[in-house]
């Protein structure tokens, strides 16, 4: 970047560069730093809107705060491209969610300025209240500021951390970057300049002193302080939503406008090294500063590369459509047949397509917001009185609510359709949004059906069937990304429960795959039978029930046996087969259970994470191929081997 472009940004490389500057210094920095990420989003793609509202908010607080010996918590990373950029990786940015780039989030390792990782919403404060106790039990002298933002109040962590740190009653600055307005232009003034009030010290000393005043009063001064209190209380009942916060032991300042930076850091200074729990009330403006991302908050708020003059990205040329779209247009087809059908969402409508239904039937459509846990019990008491609720909940997200789907779903047998869109590994957003614990952590659920299809016209019948299977919960789980290309047929059909098939026929070794993992294995018996291998290919569709029968044919044909899947190794569909097989305990095979390794996978496109770890077609039939070599005729007594 060239020094006439971003002549305050060029001169800051970490945030200790900008604690000398002058406000309009800053005011300009900030300036910069909203076109430098505009500059390299627009290339690159990733999350922008969040980023662009929290530029001042950033700028404010590494200026104020002794970073990164003071600790700031963000929740979630969508906001901290700015705080990025501050912090030494302005210069890698252009690599950011890529392959052996930057990460998208919050990463303890990248920097010492990423306090803590965040993904998921609604971790902050819970994460910022543990460095606080961890200060107080070893005598540490810093501060800890949790920045809350983008949604992650809908979540309920969210407030069982703010219960905790009230009752705790330790020092701890908690800010709510608040970027869906709810409070009206017209309040801002006069909030504002009670905030201003109430923050500064000579307010605070003038009240301190009265409280210690009156405390030598006995009688009297007890009732000039209850009061004084009530007084205090009903002005800011008046001009400020703060009430809630005071009401859970946090002293309230706000709302702020969090794009006027001389504010910012007055407030900051001010109440810095005030004592016991605080709420920064911020009110920002997603996508600020971008006339795009400002009048589509939406669709700008996690972005592929774009035009920067119009904000529009290049259109991806015909292909088949995603399985999002396949997903969400079968549901409205669904719902117009079943009026019992309802969908549910948590703050993803457009993500898992049911943005369809919202626009279609919306009386039969709920968002319940960053709160996957309450979805996940909302779809149960739905289900109690005869409503057949899709939950439509990303892979990794639906890991939150894993006690609800066991307790108040799976043990009393209800009927609730799990819809688990960005299944196996999803690219760019790396290790917090990998899907690739869902066949394990739902496998090991009593009474649960667990099922993936191997393309989209899969997918529309897998879900008729787990709409019209009325025995207890059922799960589907499908990738991120377009569907295969295979025409999508008019209606439904039923799938048998438990049911697999064989789609192709060989001799030499069996492929049993599951999912997306269906066409990898398809791919890699036609790049064998070059070599002169012929493989089985089979269709598993389900990991519980297992088609066991199916199963034991392969097994008395073959004895070799390579298990396929985008899920973690451990307790997923290979375990599934090699469980069963040691259940009736067949001998005389080699199985090897073929997926994703026993460690955190990190982001890049998926087809350099599937090569990385032998998932795309080259890769499975190399594998294949090495593990038939070796005993191609011999027989063994059962031999499990996990990559």
């Amino acid at each position: 970047m060239s020094e006439q472009r971003y002549p305050f940004l060029d001169r800051v490389n970490l945030p200790t560069d900008i604690r000398n500057f002058t406000m309009p210094e800053l005011k300009a920095l900030a300036d910069e730093v909203r076109s430098f990420l505009i500059d390299v989003v627009s290339q690159t793609g990733g999350h922008l809107g969040a980023g662009l509202g929290s530029v001042e908010l950033t700028v404010a607080l590494h200026y104020v705060f002794n970073t990164p010996v003071d600790k700031l918590v963000w929740d979630v990373g969508h906001q901290a491209y700015p705080h990025k950029i501050l912090t030494g990786r302005k210069a890698r940015l252009h690599t950011i969610r890529q392959y052996n780039g930057l990460s998208g989030f919050l990463k303890r390792s990248e920097s010492e300025y990423d306090s803590f990782g965040a993904g998921h919403a609604s971790t902050g404060i819970s994460a910022g209240l543990g460095m606080v106790a961890a200060r107080e039990r070893f005598g540490g002298d810093y501060k800890v500021v949790s920045i809350v933002g983008d949604g992650a109040m809908t979540g309920g962590m969210a407030y069982e951390g703010m219960n905790n740190a009230g009752l705790a009653k330790k020092d701890f600055i908690v800010v709510l970057n608040d970027n869906n307005m709810s409070i009206a232009p017209n309040v801002w003034a006069i909030s504002n300049y009670f905030t201003q009030l109430i923050s500064n010290p000579s307010y605070n000393r003038i009240k301190a002193n009265v409280y210690d005043l009156t405390g030598k009063l006995d009688a009297l001064g007890d009732r000039i302080r209850s009061i004084a209190a009530r007084v205090e209380e009903g002005i800011k009942v008046i001009v400020t939503p703060g009430m809630l916060f005071e009401a859970l032991g946090f002293r309230y300042f706000g709302p702020v406008n969090g794009h006027n930076l001389a504010q910012l850091v007055r407030i900051f200074r001010d109440i810095k090294n005030y004592h016991g729990p605080i709420l920064v009330h911020v009110i920002t403006q997603k996508g600020k500063g971008y006339k795009p991302a400002e009048t589509d908050i939406q669709k700008l708020h996690g972005v592929t590369p774009f035009d920067k003059i119009t904000g529009v990205s290049a259109k991806k040329s015909g292909g088949p459509p995603a399985y999002t779209k396949v997903f969400g247009n079968a549901v409205v087809e669904l719902a117009r047949q079943n009026p019992k059908l309802v969908g549910i969402t948590a703050a993803m409508p457009d993500g898992t397509g049911l943005d369809i239904l919202q626009k279609e039937l919306p009386d039969r459509f709920y968002d319940v917001g960053i709160a996957e846990q309450h979805g996940v019990t909302f779809a149960a008491g739905l289900a109690t009185q005869g409503c057949v609720p899709i939950a439509a909940i990303y892979s990794t997200f639906l890991q939150r609510a894993f006690d609800q789907i066991i307790h108040d779903v799976a043990l009393q047998h209800l009927h609730v359709v799990f819809a688990l869109d960005r299944a196996g590994l999803v690219g760019a957003d790396g290790p917090t949004h990998h899907g690739v614990f869902d066949l394990s952590y739902l496998r090991l659920i009593p009474g649960m059906v667990v099922m993936s299809p191997k393309d989209e016209s899969e997918l529309r019948d897998m879900l008729y069937t787990a709409v019209t299977h009325e025995q207890g919960p059922i799960a589907l789980r499908y990738p991120r990304g377009n569907g295969v290309g295979v025409p999508l047929k008019k209606g439904f059909d039923p799938i048998p429960i438990g049911k697999g098939e064989i789609i192709r026929t060989g001799h030499h070794i069996a492929l049993l795959a599951i999912g997306s993992m269906v066409q990898n294995a398809v791919r890699a018996a036609d790049i064998l039978e070059k070599r002169g291998i012929t493989c089985e290919v089979a269709n598993m569709r389900f990991v519980k029930p297992l088609d066991g029968a199916l199963v034991e044919d392969i097994a008395a044909q073959f004895d070799n046996i390579l298990t396929l899947e985008d899920n973690v190794v451990t307790g997923g569909f290979g375990s599934a087969v090699a469980e069963h097989l040691a259940s009736r305990s067949i001998r005389n095979i080699r199985l090897k259970i073929h997926g994703v390794p026993d460690r955190f996978i990190d982001h890049g496109a998926p087809d350099e994470l599937q090569r990385d770890l032998r998932l795309d077609p080259e890769g499975i039939a190399e594998t294949a191929a090495t593990f038939l070599e070796a005993h191609l005729d011999q027989r063994h007594p059962v031999e499990v081997l996990a990559k």
